[in-house]
């Protein structure tokens, strides 16, 4: 990588940052379906939502439990703007009402934040749960601004098409979603490179330290919050504009604890972490939740392995073999990391095999036994399948097994030759 770094340019910046819009814009190009099209456009908006999220936990270390308060509030007061400019009582354009949200979020961030980042750690996470609590409850109350428990409905299409853009059809707001996405992402990442990101970081790591140099650290998580409140509504706001209703579930609990996970699966740690888990955790819910009703159960357990044993996220996974490809040793890992994807193809089929059976039997065994998996039609009340199935999942548990100390084998040698050529070098 260094040697595509040029002053002024970063052209190994410029790639990554370019390959990324080039792929946003092409999918839908390539998956045309409405399917695909509506969770595309989720993951963008998701995208922002749990970036915005990751300027609290990843470079603040400040772990929120409601941190759909400001995208949900930015989607409230941009589902009423969008209304009173369709009545004629204003004039704003469409591709700019994700702003309103933003400004509602920023808003909110100054009145919640002021409080909430007063402390940190455990405290902080309580009163932002507290807070969560608070919000989630109003939304119920005031039904002339939330709109009771049917929400508020919208209008995207509004006014005159704009170069024929009205708004109407989904792959134009996918777009839209997609521009605002990029600057997001773009701005986010600035602002790392900024001083306040700097000691954002710098508080998180070490608080006391950056307070004994003469930084204020309430001040520095203050400001980190009201500008992740800021882009937090801007998601609101556009997730508003794309499904054209505001509900309480978007200040809910579902909607904090979502960000969270999928920020945890991806790596908080990283810029791009976030990115990769909220694709992970849409996934789970759009495409494996149309396939299984079980779909929660697997993504806890994919949540609690990364927690266990991938602390630092895919990310993490990723970034670890950035030394390892730089000293040409991949090799030595491609064989290690197919026993293990055969293996571990195996035990994924028993174990998925194993809570598919035991569902069907547990909701549906003394009226519709009969079920189909992976190709094969069978009754969940004989004996034959759960043996087979059982049989999977411990055997590629035990195979799986030597598969994973094969590859810590593996990098243990690639450490170690890390090593002696740091030390000869």
């Amino acid at each position: 990588m260094n040697k595509l770094k040029y002053r002024p340019l970063n052209l190994g910046r410029w790639l990554v940052w370019g390959g990324t819009a080039l792929v946003m814009i092409v999918l839908p190009l390539i998956f045309t379906s409405g399917f695909t099209l509506t969770l595309m456009s989720q993951i963008g908006v998701g995208i922002i939502f749990a970036l915005s999220y990751n300027m609290l936990l990843g470079q603040g270390g400040m772990l929120s439990f409601g941190h759909a308060v400001y995208s949900g509030l930015g989607a409230y007061f941009t589902v009423h703007a969008l209304n009173l400019i369709t009545d004629g009582a204003f004039y704003f354009p469409v591709t700019l009402t994700p702003l309103i949200g933003g400004v509602a979020g920023a808003v909110f961030g100054v009145i919640f934040g002021y409080v909430t980042t007063k402390k940190s750690g455990t405290t902080f996470a309580m009163i932002s749960l507290g807070i969560a609590e608070l919000v989630a409850a109003c939304s119920l109350m005031f039904s002339d601004f939330f709109g009771g428990e049917a929400g508020v409905s919208t209008n995207r299409v509004i006014g005159k098409a704009f170069l024929g853009i009205t708004y109407g059809p989904s792959i134009q707001v996918y777009y839209l979603i997609v521009g605002w996405a990029l600057i997001c992402m773009m701005a986010m990442f600035a602002w790392t490179q900024t001083p306040l990101g700097r000691m954002a970081n710098a508080v998180r790591d070490n608080p006391e330290r950056a307070e004994f140099v003469g930084y204020d650290t309430h001040m520095v998580r203050f400001l980190t919050l009201v500008l992740a409140g800021f882009f937090a509504g801007i998601a609101g706001g556009l997730s508003c504009i794309n499904y054209e209703i505001v509900t309480a579930e978007n200040v809910g609990a579902y909607a904090s604890a979502g960000v969270l996970i999928a920020t945890f699966i991806g790596g908080a740690g990283f810029f791009f972490g976030p990115i990769i888990g909220i694709i992970v955790f849409f996934t789970m819910v759009t495409a494996v939740g149309g396939i299984t009703q079980a779909w929660l159960f697997y993504l806890g357990l994919l949540f609690l392995l990364i927690v266990l044993y991938a602390p630092g996220g895919f990310a993490s996974l990723i970034m670890m073999h950035v030394p390892v490809i730089k000293a040409r040793l991949m090799r030595r890992l491609w064989l290690p990391y197919a026993a293990t994807l055969a293996t571990g193809m195996i035990l994924l089929t028993g174990l998925i095999s194993v809570v598919e059976m035991t569902y069907r039997f547990s909701t549906e065994a003394g009226t519709n036994p009969n079920m189909t998996l992976f190709g094969f039609a069978f009754k969940v009340t004989e004996g034959v399948p759960w043996a087979i199935a059982a049989g999977l999942l411990v055997g590629g548990f035990i195979v799986s097994r030597f598969a994973w100390n094969a590859v810590g084998r593996a990098w243990g040698d690639i450490i170690h030759i890390l090593q002696e050529r740091e030390a000869a070098a």
